[in-house]
C-alpha cells in the first residue's frame, strides 16, 4: 500500500485532529534519543513515518492494529519519548507510530488495596504527584521520570533510582490491558499472585512494542515516609570497595533505596563539588523510622567492616542535594538537543549491563582495560567511567559511561564512536556470562547479540514472536535481528 493511500485508509478510522502528518514531527519521530545528535542535524538516515496517529481508547487501538496486519504496514508502539537504544527508531518506509499520549487517564488510585490503575499515556510524574498529596508513592523513579509514560515504562521493563528497595518495574505490575496485531484484547486482573501456569504478565512487559500495544496498567502503590530519609556519602580508594560495601548491606538483608558506587571518572561529572578524584559512594535510607534505622545502622557497619578503602565521610546534604537534580524535565532534553543543533559536537552515552557480585568487578576492569588499549579514537575520549546503581542479593549492575568530542560528519558519529565502544562492553559482558542488557532494552542497536544474550532460551523469544506477531508488524528490527537494518546499524 502506498503511503497516500495508508493515510486515506488512516482517515477513515481517526478523526483529522488524531492524524498528525507534521513533517518535522514525522522526522522527529523517525528516531529516538539513541542518533539525538545525527538528529539535531538534520541528516537522519532512517526513513519518516508515515503518520503519528492518537488513538482515544482501547478499541481504536484495536482498529489500527487490524488495519495495519491486513495491509502488512509497520508499526512503533510510542508512550513516553524516552527511549535510549533505537527502540522507536523506524526502518520502514511505511510505518504508522501510535502514540498513547491521548490514553491519559488515571483510572483508580486504591489505597486500601495499594494499587492504582492508569492508561498508558499517564505520565509516571503526575501518578506520583497524584499520590505524594495523599501520602504514598509509585517507588519508581527514572532518570525519566518527568516525561517518561507507563506504556513506555511496562514495554521497556524500565527501572527507578530507588530500585534496590522497591524493584523495578516488573516487580510493580499487578495487571494490564494489551492489544496484539490481530486485534484480540487482553486483559491480566489485577491478583496479588496467582499459580495458573506461567506468569504471562511477562509477555507483554520488557516486549518493547515487539509484540502487542499496551494500553492499560495496574501497579502497586507503597506509604511515603520522606521525614526519614537519610543520606549517606563515603569517598573510597577504588569501585572494588565501593562493591563490597554494597554487597554486604544487601546480602544482610536490607534495602537502601538507593546504593551506588562511582569510579573516579564518573564521580568527577556528578561530585565535582567534592569528589577529589576518588571514588563516590552512597546510600539514601527510606520507609519507616525503624527500617530506616536498621538499615542506617547495617551501612555503617559495613562501611566499618571495610574501612581499609574508606578515605571519609561526606556531608549527607552533599549527597541529599544531588539528588534532588538528578531527574531530566522537558527542559533539559530540549536545551541538550537545541545545544546540538547551535554547535556543540560533544556527545556521550551509557551501556548498562549486570552480573553476579564476583564478576561484575571482572566486566567493569576488562571493559575499561579493552577500550583504552582498542578504541582507535581514545583520545577523542572526554570520560571514560562507570557505577554500580541497582543491587540484588546475587549481583549488581555497571553503568559504562562514556563522552567524547566528535571528529567526524554527524552521520558517521554512531558508527565510529558508539558502536565500537558498545561492541566491546557486550563481548566482554557476555564472555564473562553477564547481561548485555541491564534495564534500557535491546532496542535496534543491541539485537545483534540477542541470540547470544538469551543462548538455547532464544527459541522461546522467537516462538513468542511468531506466534503473536506472525506478519512482523510490530517495530520492525527491535529485539530481533533483521538484514535489512544492517544498513542503519552499521
Amino acid at each position: 500500500m502506498s503511503k497516500e493511500n495508508t493515510i486515506k485508509e488512516l482517515q477513515k478510522i481517526l478523526l483529522a485532529d488524531q492524524i498528525n502528518l507534521d513533517s518535522d514531527e514525522l522526522y522527529d519521530a523517525a528516531a529516538d534519543r539513541y542518533k539525538k545528535y545525527a538528529k539535531a542535524k538534520k541528516v537522519l538516515d532512517v526513513p519518516s513515518p508515515t503518520a503519528i496517529v492518537y488513538p482515544n481508547n482501547t478499541e481504536e487501538v484495536k482498529k489500527l492494529l487490524t488495519f495495519a496486519r491486513e495491509h502488512k504496514i509497520n508499526v512503533i508502539p510510542r508512550s513516553g519519548k524516552t527511549a535510549t537504544e533505537g527502540g522507536l527508531e523506524n526502518w520502514k518506509d511505511d510505518t504508522i507510530v501510535i502514540d498513547s499520549k491521548r490514553l491519559d487517564k488515571i483510572m483508580k488510585i486504591d489505597t486500601y488495596n495499594m494499587q492504582a490503575t492508569v492508561q498508558a499515556g499517564v505520565q509516571l510524574q503526575r501518578l506520583e504527584d497524584e499520590l505524594r498529596i495523599l501520602g504514598y508513592t509509585t517507588g519508581h523513579s527514572p532518570q525519566s521520570k518527568p516525561v517518561a509514560q507507563y506504556g513506555g515504562l511496562v514495554a521497556t521493563r524500565s527501572i527507578g533510582q530507588f530500585s534496590t528497595l522497591y524493584g523495578g518495574i516488573e516487580d510493580m505490575v499487578v495487571g494490564l490491558e494489551c492489544v496484539f496485531p490481530d486485534g484480540h484484547i487482553s486483559r491480566i486482573k489485577n491478583v496479588p499472585r496467582r499459580s495458573g501456569g506461567p506468569d504471562i504478565r511477562h509477555i507483554v512487559i520488557g516486549n518493547e512494542g515487539t509484540l502487542c500495544f499496551i494500553t492499560e496498567v495496574t501497579i502497586k502503590i507503597f506509604k511515603f515516609y520522606p521525614e526519614n530519609n537519610q543520606f549517606f556519602g563515603y569517598l573510597t580508594k577504588d569501585v572494588d570497595t565501593g562493591l563490597k560495601v554494597l554487597r554486604e548491606v544487601v546480602v544482610n538483608g536490607f534495602r537502601p533505596s538507593v546504593a551506588r558506587i562511582y569510579s573516579e571518572e564518573d564521580a568527577r561529572q556528578h561530585f565535582y563539588h567534592f569528589h577529589k578524584d576518588k571514588c563516590v559512594l552512597i546510600f539514601m535510607a527510606e520507609g519507616p523510622k525503624d527500617i530506616v534505622t536498621a538499615t542506617a545502622n547495617a551501612i555503617d557497619a559495613a562501611v566499618e567492616k571495610f574501612k581499609d578503602g574508606i578515605l571519609e565521610p561526606v556531608d549527607p546534604k552533599l549527597i541529599e542535594t544531588w539528588f534532588n537534580q538528578l531527574n531530566w524535565s522537558q527542559q533539559d532534553l530540549d536545551d541538550e538537543f537545541q545545544g546540538m543543533v547551535d554547535n556543540d559536537k560533544h556527545d556521550g552515552f551509557t551501556t548498562e549491563v549486570s552480573a553476579d557480585w564476583e564478576t561484575i568487578p571482572q566486566v567493569y576492569y576488562n571493559v575499561i582495560e579493552r577500550i583504552k588499549n582498542e578504541f582507535p579514537r581514545i583520545g577523542d575520549i572526554t570520560m571514560l567511567g562507570g557505577h554500580s546503581s541497582h543491587s540484588y542479593i546475587n549481583g549488581t549492575n555497571m553503568y559504562f559511561v562514556y563522552n567524547y568530542n566528535i571528529k567526524c560528519n554527524p552521520e558517521d558519529e554512531m558508527r565510529i564512536y558508539h558502536h565500537p565502544i558498545q561492541t566491546i562492553i557486550v563481548e566482554e559482558t557476555l564472555r564473562l556470562g553477564g547481561s548485555m542488557c541491564h534495564h534500557h532494552g535491546i532496542g535496534k542497536y543491541r539485537n545483534e547479540w540477542a541470540d547470544e544474550e538469551h543462548g538455547s532460551a532464544f527459541y522461546m523469544l522467537e516462538k513468542l514472536k511468531e506466534a503473536f506477531d506472525p506478519d512482523g508488524i510490530m517495530n520492525f528490527g527491535t529485539i530481533f535481528p533483521q538484514e535489512e537494518g544492517v544498513k542503519y546499524q552499521k
